[in-house]
């Protein structure tokens, strides 16, 4: 039997576990986001998050083409991605992309005042800044479903409490 092939049939079969997930998303400081607008424009861009019970929380400016996006609750998805400096194979990064809705946080809410303070502890006095800027909001983000990847032939499917479901595809790469 083929010594590669065997590994490779290991490592579809061993399920990570949830922590695998969460450690990637405490390894990451910021969530890449992909929007698209009323015409169906995608637009990629990235926000400082905090996580609080499974939602993502980011404080965006209508500067930006994702705020009007995300605040009128169209299409979103977001990435974790390992550090390319930290990866081992650039064509395997371990990553986590979740679909998810949003909703707009109000200002002066006890979640915006729990949110902001976290953001602000976890991201620096620029926070202070920032969210007292008018044009700034705070979206927060809810995980619908997912994929997780950690590797070659190790895809997995992951809920909307970011817990593992199932192996994504039974089916190896295949070679010309």
């Amino acid at each position: 039997m083929n010594h590669t092939h065997t590994q490779e049939e290991a490592q579809r079969q061993a399920k990570p576990l949830a922590p695998k997930v969460k450690e990637l998303i405490a390894r990451t400081q910021s969530i890449i986001l992909a929007t698209v607008d009323a015409e169906g424009t995608p637009n990629s861009s990235y926000a400082p998050f905090v996580e609080i019970d499974n939602k993502f929380y980011i404080l965006v400016s209508f500067m930006a083409k994702h705020t009007k996006n995300l605040s009128e609750g169209r299409k979103t998805s977001m990435m974790f991605i390992e550090d390319e400096s930290a990866t081992k194979q650039i064509y395997a990064r371990e990553r986590l992309t979740i679909e998810a809705t949003t909703t707009q946080v109000d200002r002066d809410s006890e979640t915006w005042n729990q949110v902001v303070g976290l953001l602000k502890e976890t991201h620096g006095k620029v926070v202070d800044v920032i969210s007292e800027m008018k044009d700034f909001i705070l979206i927060a983000l809810h995980p619908v479903k997912g994929a997780y990847v950690n590797g070659f032939g190790s895809a997995y499917f992951v809920d909307e409490n970011l817990e593992i479901m199932q192996h994504r595809n039974e089916t190896n790469h295949q070679s010309k």
